[in-house]
């Protein structure tokens, strides 16, 4: 075992003789800004004392942290494809959320589609509730969809606890989760901003798309034709006027193109209200590597080039993109077309949910990034993006949601071994850096067994 564990009263007592639920120590513990070592005192399911290494706060249960090990405060992913009900044998909860605490993630949001029915109506998001519920083993939260013709029912679904709403500019690739287009956005936004939610947006142009060369075949340099960064930039710049325009709060999702940066970065500074996530395989994965037939690499938008890749990163540590989630966009292996090959019939997605933390921990410790800034970016921002603010960070008040998590170990991706219902990934055999050794939810240990996550609702 690398970690090693007390169970009953510890000998030591903290100075005013109080024990606690849990104790966890160690030398390496990120609380705030920096890593350093750290006792953690909780109770009931509350972080309620961080103390230096050597007070002898004393729990019922102690954990030691080993010295190759970070505690680190859970993740939190806010793009997350469950697509249960409906398309279960795609992913469910109780797979995915498995795959989270397995990486380290102890909070989803789940997006609007693609579960059937989409989560676009209170009585769908009833029908998510109860399927998450009985499977969660990490927390679970829901996103709410915009889509043509629910406008009424928006703001009944921000009363009911959705972290905000998702609309797509261009066809979502489920016949039951319409576009909207453009003007149908900002008269949604409009709405929105009258309740102060949040407008999150697949923004890619649709004109732009239908005129481009229609992917067809092996070749990805095909595919990549199909989504050009044009397509991105257009429909950002959209997003940008629009939400200028009603003052709503916005949030461009999965940034593959990095000629946007200039622009996000010009409406932040004048006050917009917006924010950008990008994911680990824009960070991680270059076209130029992708091999004939690849179709596990298809996504949309697209893995674009190295040039591309440098910038985003380069806007991470600028500040300009501010977080980055999975977008665990899973299908089943016919879906992707494995058999022939082709990046014009398979479907598009990266199902990575597991894996987003030594992916982007592999990448930013071969630039000299700090693991403290991976978790700005993984789990302090997505918190503040949903308005979690129990989440995220370790600090007297917060949810007791932690990752133990060993940076110098390695492992080899195995697709097998992973907790996603379908074994198909672009990152099948890289060796990454980073191993979860164990997640806790609430004081809980995730044990793989009983599903204890909660679901949770928007903070009013």
């Amino acid at each position: 075992m690398s970690i090693n564990e007390a169970v009953g009263r510890a000998s030591t007592q903290d100075t005013t003789g109080t024990t606690f639920d849990l104790v966890l120590r160690g030398q390496q513990v990120l609380a705030g800004q920096d890593i350093a070592p750290r006792e953690i005192g909780v109770r009931d399911g509350k972080i309620v004392a961080v103390e230096p290494y050597g007070t002898g706060l004393s729990g019922t249960r102690v954990i030691e942290v080993a010295a190759d090990e970070v505690l680190l405060p859970g993740l939190v992913d806010t793009h997350v494809h469950v697509n249960e009900p409906g398309r279960t044998e795609w992913e469910g909860f109780e797979s995915a959320t498995k795959a989270a605490a397995a990486g380290g993630v102890t909070t989803i949001v789940d997006m609007p589609l693609n579960s059937i029915p989409p989560t676009v109506n209170l009585e769908a998001l009833e029908i998510k509730r109860e399927a998450a519920g009985k499977n969660a083993y990490v927390n679970v939260g829901f996103w709410g969809g915009a889509i043509p013709g629910n406008k009424k029912d928006l703001r009944e679904l921000h009363e009911a606890g959705v972290f905000g709403f998702k609309c797509f500019l261009l066809h979502s690739g489920v016949d039951e989760f319409p576009s909207l287009s453009v003007d149908e956005m900002e008269e949604d936004m409009a709405e929105l901003a009258s309740f102060d939610s949040l407008m999150i947006v697949h923004a890619e142009d649709a004109e732009i798309i239908d005129n481009s060369p229609q992917p067809v075949g092996g070749k990805y340099a095909g595919f990549l034709d199909s989504r050009p960064r044009d397509a991105e930039n257009t429909a950002i710049a959209q997003v940008i006027e629009r939400a200028k325009k009603t003052g709503v709060r916005a949030h461009v999702l999965h940034l593959s193109s990095s000629d946007a940066l200039e622009m996000i970065r010009e409406a932040k500074a004048e006050g917009v209200k917006l924010t950008v996530e990008t994911c680990p395989h824009y960070l991680t994965l270059l076209s130029e590597d992708i091999p004939d037939g690849a179709t596990a690499f298809k996504c949309c938008p697209p893995i674009r080039e190295n040039d591309n890749r440098e910038l985003l990163w380069k806007g991470l540590e600028e500040g300009v993109i501010d977080c980055i989630v999975s977008d665990h966009s899973p299908s089943t292996i016919d879906l992707k077309d494995v058999e022939n090959g082709d990046f014009g019939v398979a479907w598009g997605g990266v199902a990575s949910l597991q894996l987003g933390l030594p992916l982007i921990w592999s990448e930013a410790k071969q630039r000299g990034l700090k693991l403290e800034q991976v978790v700005q970016w993984m789990g302090v921002n997505p918190s503040k993006l949903a308005g979690l603010g129990a989440k995220g960070s370790i600090e007297e008040g917060k949810d007791a949601d932690f990752a133990i998590f060993a940076p110098e170990d390695t492992f080899e991706v195995d697709v097998q071994k992973l907790h996603h219902k379908n074994p198909i990934s672009p990152y099948q055999g890289k060796t990454l850096h980073g191993v979860v050794r164990r997640s806790i939810i609430a004081g809980n240990d995730v044990d793989f067994q009983t599903p204890s996550g909660q679901l949770i609702r928007r903070e009013h």
